[in-house]
């Protein structure tokens, strides 16, 4: 999906159902609700999305690390906000990958390493959420109970992370059948008119080799590298945590009655969902349904406010820093090659 077209699905949907939830929750009260709100505990969920950059940008610099590499603090920043741009503009997240390992690969990372290093750091995420969430469930049933929609999403979920990690598992055990699968792919794509048939080969080639590296990479992560990998997810609990103190805050913040432990398991319960929803950087998901999932925290007529606050500075402040970054390094025409034909580009290296 071409960049600016990514961004426009996922400003158009998050402006309209966010339009939906206030139009269908607010009131008078929540005008009186808002208004009492404590600027310095505004401020206060301000560092601590600041905080979640930093820990988010060390655990990327401690995988890299652990892989052997080295890249600066700088640019461990630099990568992770042009992630929050490219999942933003990509349906299931998809597109900040490709970010990430398109400027590790220009820092003389090799592509199959940055593949490991991209994935490892998103599914450290994945494994904690996926840790949380039975314990969300089993301590609050009621988040989801009664949502059907919410509860459909997360059986699809369900289905999609287990099929991820089948594929990562098969990736590391059995790489020579997922190296038939890409040749296969690179075949079809080929006949489908997208590779010239010069290049199938060159491009099989070449997958084969980073399927290795890849392979290797990751096993590298729980051999000598572990050292570094242990930091880097020592940094991913500690993203978590500021990540999760945002809502609790911005509850406070109302001088609303919180419980954090019910806050911290709602979020995330409800993150573990928008990883795998098929919209851009999960739009229009992530503001009805945290409408719906934060009213078990507090009052209907200001959960719709709350959802809409913490999209704002979890997501929002994040995308927008990306975008810019983005800018000013590649441009626009050079993501849009970069999200529609990386692959091609990369190989063209």
């Amino acid at each position: 999906m071409p960049v600016r077209r990514g961004l426009a699905a996922f400003v158009g949907l998050s402006f309209g159902v966010s339009a939906i939830v206030l139009l269908s929750s607010f009131d008078r009260s929540t005008i009186q609700i808002i208004s009492h709100a404590h600027k310095l505990r505004l401020a206060v969920v301000l560092l601590l999305v600041l905080s979640a950059w930093t820990f988010d940008a060390m655990k990327l610099y401690f995988v890299v690390r652990a892989a052997g590499e080295r890249i600066s603090c700088k640019l461990a920043i630099l990568l992770n906000w042009l992630r929050y741009f490219g999942c933003a503009i990509t349906p299931m997240q998809s597109g900040g990958g490709p970010f990430q390992v398109y400027f590790l690969f220009k820092n003389k990372i090799p592509i199959g390493k940055g593949i490991a290093i991209t994935l490892t750091s998103t599914l450290m995420t994945l494994f904690q959420l996926g840790l949380i969430v039975p314990v969300a469930l089993f301590l609050q049933p009621e988040l989801l109970q009664g949502k059907k929609f919410l509860q459909g999403i997360f059986s699809y979920v369900l289905v999609v992370v287990f099929l991820s990690w089948f594929i990562v598992v098969l990736s590391l055990l059995r790489p020579r059948i997922i190296k038939k699968w890409a040749g296969g792919i690179a075949l079809l794509l080929k006949r489908w008119g997208f590779f010239k048939a010069v290049k199938v080969l060159r491009i099989v080639r070449r997958v084969n080799r980073e399927i290795d590296t890849y392979n290797k990479n990751f096993r590298l992560f729980f051999s000598s590298g572990m050292p570094m990998f242990a930091i880097g997810f020592l940094f991913s609990c500690l993203q978590m945590v500021a990540l999760f103190s945002i809502l609790p805050c911005l509850i406070w913040s109302v001088e609303l009655p919180v419980n954090f432990i019910e806050a911290f398991l709602a979020q995330a319960l409800f993150l573990f969902i928008l990883y795998f929803v098929p919209t851009p950087g999960a739009s229009g998901v992530a503001e009805g349904g945290g409408a719906a999932i934060f009213s078990f925290l507090v009052p209907w007529n200001i959960a719709g406010v709350m959802a809409i606050t913490w999209r704002f500075f979890t997501e929002y402040l994040s995308i927008a820093v990306g975008a810019a970054v983005a800018v000013k390094m590649i441009g626009w025409g050079a993501a849009d090659e970069l999200i529609v034909s990386a692959p091609e580009q990369i190989e063209d290296e």
